[in-house]
C-alpha cells in the first residue's frame, strides 16, 4: 500500500470523523444538557402530562357550570349510569369517558368520547424492542382538537363530550368496525361531527369533520379554523441515542419539497412558523410515523419539537397548530387523512408517491439518495422475494456490490503492485539524495513515475469513487424497517447494535460515542480492516519513506470502531463482509499477477517517446499559426 493510498484513506476517514463530530454535540455540551435535563426531568416528564390532564378537567368543570348559558353537553360517568369500567373498554380509558375500538388487520385505534379523538394507535404487526405492543401514542400523551369561539367563549373540542352515533360493521375483515361517527351537540340543532373510516388492509384513517347549524361559531382568524395536534413520541427501539437521531418532525410545503427539523440539533426546543400552504405534517421516529394530511392543503402551521429528558420513556414532544380553511356560519365538511404506520419506502412510494411521503425514509441526499432509491432498495427487495434470512441477503448484496466494484478494486490493487515493483528504484533515489533535500527526492520520484506511466493517485482514486456506495449503505441499514428485530447469528436485531458484552461503568469521554457495550460485528469489522491493511502494506515504499504512517493506518480502524459501535449490526456486518471479500480478491490478484513481467512492462515505457497531450498539441498549433517557434522543454 503506497503513501498516496494511505493519505487517501486518511482523507476518507477524516470525512467520516468530521461528519460524525459536526453532527454530535461536544462532550461539555452533552454533559451540560444531561445535567439540565436531569434537573427538569420531574417537571417535564413526571408532572407535565398530569398537569395537562388537571387543566383539562378544570376546563371541563367550567364548561359544565356554564352549560345552560352555552348549550354545551358535558356528561360524566355517573350521568351515563357507568359505575365501573367495562372489560371491553381500552386500557387507556378513564372513568369519565369510554373509548371504542376501530381496527382492521394492521392497526387498532381507540377513539374516546372525550374530544371524539383518536386516543391511541397500536400497530398490530409490530412490537417494541422488549416485546410489548407497539403504541404510537396513548391517551395520556396526545391531544387533538379544533379551537373556535361559541357564544364568545373559547372552545377546544379536545375537552368536549362526543356521543357515539353509529357503528358500521365491515363484512370484509371479520366484522371489524369500519366506520364510527361521534357528535358534539352544541344546542339549537347545531353540532360538530367526527366520522372515522378505516378500510381493510390499510394504514390510512379518514376523518371527516362536519359542522352543521353552527351560526354562533366564530374563529379567531377570518376564514381559518385552528387545529391543534400534539403527541409524545415514545421510545420503541433498543438504542435510545440511535433512535433519537431519526426522530423528528417532517412537513411538505404545497407543491414543493419535503422539509424537516434537524434531529441532531443541540437545541432542546425547535420551532418553525410556516406562513404558506402545506400538504402534510409528520411526527416520525426511526421506523414509524404519525402523519396528518389535508385533502388539498393546510393554510399555515406553527410547529414545535421538544427534547424529552434522559431516562424518560418518551423521546420528543411534537406539537402543531394548523390553519384549516373554514367559512363561519356555513354548513361544511373538512376532510382529513391520517397515516399511522411503518416508514417503509416501497409502501409509501406506491400509495403516497404524489405526496412524497416516501421521503420519511432517510436514505441520504443527492447521489447517495439516488443510489439507495434506484439500486440498493430494489436489490434488497428483489432478494427478499426469494430469501427470508436477512443475514444471507446482506451477504449476497455485498457479493453483488463487490463484483460491480471489481474493476475499481483491481485498478487500485494494480497501482499498489506497480509501486511495489518500483520500490528498489525508489530506494536507490533515496540513497542518492539525502534526507534534507526532500523536495529533490519528491521531484525525482515523480519523474520516475511519469517515465513509467504510473499515477500516484492510482490507488487512491478508485477508493474515492467507491465512497458513494459506502455512504449509501451507511444510510440504508439503520433505517431499513425490514431488518428491524430480524436476527442473524448472535445478533438479535440487525437494525441496532449486537452487544455481546455490557457494563454499567461510564468511560470518560467515550460513553457518549462508544456506549456501555461492545458490538461483536464492529469488533470483527475492525480486526478484518487491520489485517487487510497489513496484508496490502507489505513490501511497499510506505514503510521506509513514511514510517509514522504505518502505525497511523492502524489507528484509523480503531477510530471507526468507536464511531460505529452503537450503529446498526447490519451495517457493521456489511463492512466486515466487504473487508473479507476485498482481502480474498487481493489474495487472488497477487497469485495471478507476475511482478517481474509487470516491471518489464514499466521499464519498456521509459524508452517510448512521450505522446503530447491534446493541450500541448493545441498550444503548438496556435504558436505555429502565429509564426512563433514552439517553446522547447529544458533538458
Amino acid at each position: 500500500m503506497d503513501r498516496n493510498t494511505i493519505i487517501g484513506m486518511l482523507v476518507i476517514a477524516g470525512i467520516f470523523i468530521v461528519w460524525s463530530l459536526v453532527n454530535k454535540p461536544s462532550v461539555e455540551e452533552q454533559k451540560r444538557q444531561q445535567e439540565e435535563l436531569k434537573r427538569q426531568q420531574y417537571v417535564e416528564d413526571s408532572t407535565a402530562i398530569a398537569r395537562q390532564i388537571e387543566e383539562q378537567q378544570k376546563k371541563e368543570q367550567a364548561l359544565k357550570e356554564d352549560s345552560e348559558t352555552l348549550g354545551i353537553q358535558t356528561v360524566d360517568a355517573q350521568e351515563r349510569g357507568i359505575s365501573e369500567r367495562p372489560k371491553e373498554y381500552s386500557s387507556f380509558d378513564t372513568m369519565e369517558y369510554r373509548t371504542f375500538v376501530l381496527e382492521n388487520d394492521l392497526i387498532r385505534l381507540h377513539i374516546s368520547e372525550r374530544g371524539g379523538r383518536i386516543s391511541s394507535v397500536e400497530l398490530k404487526e409490530y412490537q417494541t424492542h422488549d416485546s410489548l405492543p407497539l403504541i404510537l401514542f396513548d391517551s395520556d400523551s396526545s391531544m387533538f382538537g379544533i379551537s373556535f369561539y361559541l357564544n364568545n367563549r373559547h372552545i377546544n373540542t379536545n375537552d368536549l363530550f362526543f356521543r357515539l352515533l353509529s357503528e358500521k360493521k365491515s363484512v370484509l375483515v371479520r366484522d371489524y368496525p369500519e366506520s364510527f361517527a361521534f357528535r358534539y351537540e352544541a344546542g339549537d340543532n347545531g353540532y360538530v361531527e367526527y366520522r372515522y373510516t378505516l378500510a381493510p388492509g390499510s394504514y390510512q384513517v379518514d376523518l371527516d369533520i362536519k359542522f352543521s347549524e353552527m351560526s354562533q361559531l366564530t374563529t379567531q382568524r377570518t376564514n381559518v379554523i385552528d387545529l391543534e395536534w400534539m403527541i409524545y413520541s415514545p421510545q420503541q427501539e433498543k438504542g435510545r441515542d440511535n433512535e433519537l437521531i431519526y426522530t423528528t418532525l417532517y412537513y411538505k410545503l404545497y407543491e414543493d419539497e419535503v422539509d424537516f427539523f434537524n434531529a441532531r440539533s443541540k437545541k432542546d426546543i425547535q420551532k418553525e412558523n410556516i406562513t404558506t400552504r402545506l400538504e402534510w405534517i409528520a411526527y416520525k421516529d426511526q421506523f414509524f410515523s404519525s402523519v396528518i394530511m389535508a385533502n388539498d392543503a393546510f393554510l399555515d402551521a406553527e410547529m414545535q419539537s421538544e427534547m424529552m429528558p434522559e431516562g424518560s420513556r418518551y423521546l420528543k414532544k411534537f406539537k402543531s397548530s394548523i390553519g384549516v380553511p373554514f367559512e363561519s356560519g356555513q354548513n361544511q365538511v373538512i376532510p382529513l387523512h391520517f397515516y399511522f404506520g411503518p416508514n417503509k419506502y416501497k409502501l409509501l412510494k406506491s400509495q403516497y408517491g404524489d405526496k412524497q411521503l416516501h421521503d420519511l425514509v432517510t436514505v441520504g441526499k443527492n447521489i447517495i439518495k439516488w443510489i439507495n432509491q434506484i439500486v440498493i432498495i430494489n436489490l434488497f427487495d428483489f432478494l427478499n422475494k426469494y430469501i427470508n434470512n436477512y443475514g444471507i441477503i446482506i451477504l449476497i448484496m455485498t457479493i453483488i456490490i463487490k463484483i460491480f466494484l471489481l474493476p475499481l478494486t483491481f485498478k487500485s490493487y494494480m497501482s499498489t503492485a506497480k509501486m511495489k515493483v518500483l520500490k528498489p528504484q525508489i530506494d536507490e533515489i533515496n540513497k542518492k539524495i539525502p534526507k534534507d533535500k526532500a523536495m529533490e527526492r519528491q521531484q525525482a520520484t515523480m519523474a520516475l513515475y511519469k517515465k513509467v506511466g504510473v499515477s500516484p493517485l492510482g490507488g487512491c482514486l478508485p477508493m474515492v469513487l467507491q465512497m458513494p456506495i459506502l455512504f449509501a449503505m451507511f444510510r440504508f441499514f439503520p433505517t431499513s424497517i425490514e431488518l428491524r428485530q430480524q436476527g442473524f447469528l448472535w445478533a438479535h436485531d440487525l437494525s441496532t447494535y449486537d452487544s455481546v458484552l455490557e457494563w454499567e461503568a461510564t468511560i470518560p469521554f467515550l460513553s457518549n460515542t462508544f456506549g456501555n457495550h461492545l458490538s461483536l460485528f464492529t469488533l470483527l469489522m475492525t480486526v478484518s480492516t487491520i489485517l487487510s491493511m497489513k496484508f496490502n502494506s507489505q513490501a511497499t515504499t510506505t514503510n521506509q519513506q513514511m514510517p509514522g504512517m504505518k502505525s497511523m493506518m492502524y489507528v484509523m480502524p480503531v477510530m471507526f470502531m468507536f464511531i460505529l459501535n452503537k450503529f446498526s449490526a447490519g451495517l457493521t456486518y456489511y463492512y466486515f463482509l466487504a473487508n473479507i471479500i476485498t482481502f480474498a480478491q487481493n489474495f487472488v490478484f497477487k497469485r495471478f499477477i507476475d511482478e517481474d513481467e509487470l516491471l518489464q512492462k514499466l521499464e519498456s515505457r521509459k524508452s517510448k517517446p512521450k505522446k503530447k497531450s491534446k493541450f500541448q498539441q493545441r498550444m503548438q498549433l496556435m504558436a505555429k499559426q502565429q509564426g512563433q517557434k514552439p517553446i522547447k522543454k529544458r533538458r
